[in-house]
């Protein structure tokens, strides 16, 4: 597993842990996700 995609799934799972605190996870997983990217994409560079 490549550090990029550790972050990525770090943020869904931390997302999902919120979601859960405030009974509505599906939208909190995917605003975890979009956030992962944007994380990876300011962190990589090419």
């Amino acid at each position: 597993m490549k550090k990029e995609d550790m972050i990525i799934y770090g943020c869904v799972i931390v997302g999902g842990g919120i979601g859960l605190m405030i009974d509505n996870p599906l939208p909190m997983v995917v605003i975890g996700l979009g956030a992962g990217y944007l994380i990876k994409f300011a962190t990589t560079k090419k």
